[in-house]
């Protein structure tokens, strides 16, 4: 059944204003050609905007680690002020929405900013300061989402701001309607995460949220089911569990079970439950007509060019990537840093995910899952990081096993040292339990079909 957003008018046929429409195609193809594009270097594979990514990560190289702890020390320190001082640049508009923040949002950025400068110089509790928890957040993954969010946020309005969403979005918008019940346009997040990374494509769902494009329901679909891992982070965990020489099967298997997942999921509470009305400030800006006079790419062309055609210019994209920039940095990477480790040190240092993964042994025995007892752990502990069971998957002899607990990581989505904590951090209507309800069900219909695959096609 379509959503509200549908306004049922005949869209006018009217010739195309050649300006707009180069105003259209070449910011499109540059956002296409630096987020949709996979290419070959070396031995992986990558997308431009990784690839400058990872040379502005190779240039900086161990300096990062210490960047990203200044960052979180001035989070704090700007959010104290802002507080205390309350100075009129932050009395309304975007700096008071980063820097006004309530007190549990203040003690993750405090907390954040902690555990950065412990991990650093080496100080405090051996849980906070170990490589494998503070450890990997300051030192292996603060850097990735300091240089990945750098370009995201210059770079994204190519891809969502000069008509290439309205393009793509009318021309699959009935499918997606039909299978997904989704706009046309989260096709973008879909395979901007499946080339990029699903951070990316949170931060699409995010901005796209705001501007009025999604409704709640849509957005925090599109969050939890769309943001699918990238091939070149796939390449990575076949190749930590020794199982490059099956990577086909392996992503066809990840690809089959996450699409059965987003179709299943979103028709399930808690999402199932969620309103289709609209960010209150912006209200509905999405307007789908009826194309019976001209065809769907016609249609589709005329709703680009006419996006375009409102597009922001280049002073306005400098301010917005800016401000986009400073959110990031100043409001999100402390609320990752913050989850991230206390997740992590839950993980590694108590048997809390042991024990909850006690129900999961009969599961995998019924499952014909080999070395049940060693696997249960695996198949929840991705909720604290999506790594994890790559890693306790490492000490399984069975070569079925490990491909099942691999797909399964990739399948469950949420994870709380970095999607989970940009979905609290954003404007989508979700909670931390609900995140954990949708990851349990997509564990719950996931599991059995990989399982079923793998005893069927591979082994």
């Amino acid at each position: 059944m379509p959503s509200s957003d549908t306004t049922q008018e005949v869209a006018p046929r009217a010739p195309l204003d050649r300006g707009n429409l180069l105003k259209f195609l070449i910011p499109s193809l540059i956002g296409v050609s630096l987020f949709l594009i996979p290419f070959q270097v070396g031995d992986t594979i990558n997308i431009g905007m990784g690839l400058m990514a990872e040379s502005l990560q190779t240039l900086l190289g161990g300096s990062l680690p210490a960047i990203a702890t200044v960052v979180l020390c001035l989070s704090v320190v700007l959010t104290a002020w802002v507080k205390v001082a309350k100075p009129a640049f932050a009395a309304e508009g975007v700096f008071k929405e980063m820097f006004d923040v309530g007190p549990v949002w203040f003690g993750m950025r405090i907390l954040g900013a902690a555990f950065a400068l412990m991990v650093l110089f080496q100080f405090g509790p051996e849980f906070v300061t170990a490589s494998f928890t503070g450890g990997v957040m300051l030192n292996d993954l603060a850097p990735v989402l300091l240089t990945f969010f750098f370009f995201a946020a210059i770079l994204l309005p190519f891809l969502v701001d000069f008509g290439f969403m309205e393009f793509i979005g009318s021309l699959v918008r009935k499918p997606f309607r039909v299978i997904f019940r989704l706009p046309g346009r989260s096709a973008i997040d879909a395979t901007a995460s499946w080339m990029g990374s699903g951070t990316v494509g949170v931060l699409i769902t995010t901005q796209q949220y705001e501007k009025g494009f999604y409704n709640r329901r849509e957005a925090a679909v599109i969050a939890t089911n769309f943001s699918i891992v990238s091939i070149a982070f796939s390449l990575l965990i076949t190749s930590f569990v020794d199982l490059n020489h099956m990577f086909v099967q392996f992503y066809f298997t990840v690809v089959v079970s996450g699409l059965i997942a987003a179709v299943v999921v979103p028709r399930l509470p808690p999402l199932s439950r969620k309103p289709d009305t609209y960010y209150e400030p912006v209200g509905c800006q999405l307007k789908e007509k009826r194309t019976e006079d001209m065809g769907v790419f016609r249609y589709s062309l005329t709703m680009a060019v006419k996006r375009a055609e409102t597009a922001p210019g280049p002073r306005e994209l400098v301010r917005n990537a800016l401000f986009n920039v400073a959110d990031i940095f100043l409001a999100l990477l402390p609320l990752v840093m913050a989850i991230g480790t206390v997740a992590l040190i839950l993980a590694e240092f108590t048997p809390l995910f042991t024990w909850l993964s006690y129900p999961m042994v009969p599961v995998l025995e019924l499952l014909r899952i080999p070395e049940a007892e060693a696997a249960a752990p695996a198949t929840l502990v991705g909720f604290a990081d999506m790594f994890l069971p790559a890693v306790l998957a490492t000490n399984i002899e069975s070569e079925l096993t490990r491909f099942v607990i691999a797909c399964l990581s990739l399948t469950q989505l949420i994870y709380m040292s970095e999607i989970g904590a940009l979905i609290l951090k954003s404007k989508i209507p979700l909670k931390l339990w609900e995140l954990l309800v949708i990851f349990l069900l997509r564990t719950a219909i996931t599991l059995p079909i990989i399982a079923f695959m793998a005893h069927t096609f591979f082994f």
